[in-house]
């Protein structure tokens, strides 16, 4: 018997899915992840406080009506759940499995209690549409004689797809990979993100009337006159140019054996795919393996190549290791910038800080055999917020090595085969460049519009989709002089600021 609302959160303790046994997991690419049973999910639902501010609304991107949600889980009303979720949320199947919960971070309970698990109830509530045939194609009512072009099919190009066709346009999507979903298909493992997961929404927007063209790059396989037969243009292609050693003046950074994480991670998605890697293979197997940078990439990197039976993994981080407990300078409800141990990292392998990559070593024959580091010491920040780095003598180290994975993150989209052709305006942000637009989403040329990471730079997948639902109604706005489509509902935000969150 659960008990009145109100004690829920002094009733329950927080709970959260369990995870197959590592010795079990590592032998596959499937997901692992074991969702509670249906009554323990209720019960994590009454955790929540139905709070008068609500500040996990601020935490989400998206907006997620999460008190609503969680009430009607309470309540045993998984489709009215479903409904309220997906009237925020295109895809929360797969916020609910690859997202770092912004939203539990302002959690009111999280103050001084665990939070409520957020992100495993979303998760549940759409796997239960799925399972019950809540989810099904929504045609729009009626067809507009708009047809809108949307350049990359990443979770940003798919929001933004399905909102205009469902606000009745003729909409097209181009991928240049063979298969739709961006880094939801080639980037992220299908142990966390399982393709049919991906596909399965893809295949709900083609019933819709979305087209997805494959295999057609703009700009190269597909002329720019071809654009020209559509009223608008949305640029969803991602930030995916990676940072690298290129001018860092690091000795042997371009020896055979080192490698951007994005060249290594799709194909052992194309392997599960049944599909043909036709550029030179990259495995892990049998090799001491290093990967750089300690982000949600690199964490992909290890779980990869712990499944492809490395003989040793170790993963460096040149930043300083994260607190375990929030900082003073980091309270509630930001994002709690504190040490994260991915399911990856529970895996097998060694995590290392504070390391500098000072050069790499030929075997002889133009292969990698060895990375030389050094620790460095980071000082106190000055008054505006700075760090200094520095070497701290004697701490020089070889690490044999003969695979190497670059996980450090990204700069800007690949946009050279068409934004300077199109007269399309970059502008600098805080990793690089990125796709200069006004605050309707448009870029320096009429009519062409971009959102995701190709606008902010390299984020989160749930800012992604949130970004392309809010440029979806700028286009519906810019075309139809007035949009039926929803905007974000946070009173007073600016979707094209960037202060919720970071990745």
């Amino acid at each position: 018997m659960l008990p009145e609302k109100p004690k829920g959160f002094m009733t329950f303790t927080r709970e959260v899915a369990s995870e197959a046994p590592v010795e079990e997991r590592i032998q596959h690419f499937r997901e692992f992840v074991q969702p509670l049973p249906p009554e323990k999910l209720r019960e994590q639902a009454y955790r929540c406080m139905n709070c008068g501010i609500p500040f996990c609304h601020n935490g989400c991107p998206l907006g997620n009506q999460i008190p609503d949600f969680n009430d009607l889980v309470k309540d045993d009303d998984w489709k009215e759940a479903l409904r309220v979720l997906h009237s925020t949320n295109n895809f929360p199947e797969f916020t609910g499995r690859v997202c770092p919960a912004p939203c539990e971070h302002a959690c009111v309970l999280g103050i001084n209690e665990p939070p409520v698990t957020i992100e495993m109830i979303e998760r549940e509530i759409a796997e239960r549409g799925w399972r019950e045939g809540w989810i099904t194609p929504e045609l729009p009512e009626q067809r507009t004689s708009k047809r809108i072009a949307v350049i990359g099919s990443g979770p940003a190009g798919l929001a933004a797809a399905q909102q205009l066709n469902r606000a009745g346009h003729n909409v097209v999507v181009y991928e240049r990979a063979d298969e739709a979903g961006g880094l939801l298909t080639y980037g992220i493992p299908a142990f966390k993100l399982s393709k049919e997961v991906v596909f399965r929404r893809v295949n709900q927007m083609k019933e819709e009337g979305v087209e997805f063209r494959m295999n057609a790059e703009v700009g190269k396989n597909v002329p720019l006159s071809e654009l020209d037969q559509f009223d608008a243009v949305l640029i969803t292609i991602g930030s995916t140019v990676a940072r690298t050693f290129d001018g860092m003046n690091v000795p042997g950074a371009n020896l055979k054996g080192i490698h951007a994480a994005m060249e290594f991670l799709p194909q052992q998605t194309k392997r599960l795919l049944g599909k043909t890697i036709e550029d030179l293979e990259i495995l892990a197997t049998d090799k001491d393996v290093i990967v750089i940078g300690g982000g949600d990439t690199g964490s992909d990197c290890v779980g990869t190549s712990i499944r492809q039976k490395c003989r040793s993994l170790l993963n460096i981080e040149l930043l300083p290791k994260p607190p375990v407990e929030r900082a003073p300078d980091n309270p509630w409800p930001n994002y709690a910038f504190t040490l994260k141990t991915s399911s990856s990292h529970k895996e097998g392998g060694e995590r290392a800080y504070c390391m500098l990559t000072k050069q790499f070593e030929d075997d002889g024959a133009g292969n990698v055999a060895a990375l030389h580091a050094v620790k460095i010491d980071w000082s106190a920040p000055d008054a505006q917020g700075r760090r200094k780095m520095t070497e701290i003598p004697g701490s020089e180290m070889r690490i044999p090595c003969q695979l190497v994975l670059l996980a450090m993150g990204f700069t800007q989209p690949e946009a050279g085969a068409f934004a300077e052709q199109l007269g399309i305006e970059m502008a600098k942000n805080r990793f690089g460049l990125a796709i200069k637009v006004d605050a309707n989403f448009m870029t320096s040329r009429p009519g062409y519009f971009a959102a995701g990471d190709a606008r902010r730079g390299q984020s989160l997948v749930v800012w992604a989709i949130h970004e392309g639902r809010e440029a979806a109604r700028a286009i519906d706005i810019h075309l139809m002089g007035s949009s039926s489509l929803p905007a974000y509902n946070s009173a007073g935000y600016d979707s094209l600021q960037d202060n919720v969150t970071r990745s």
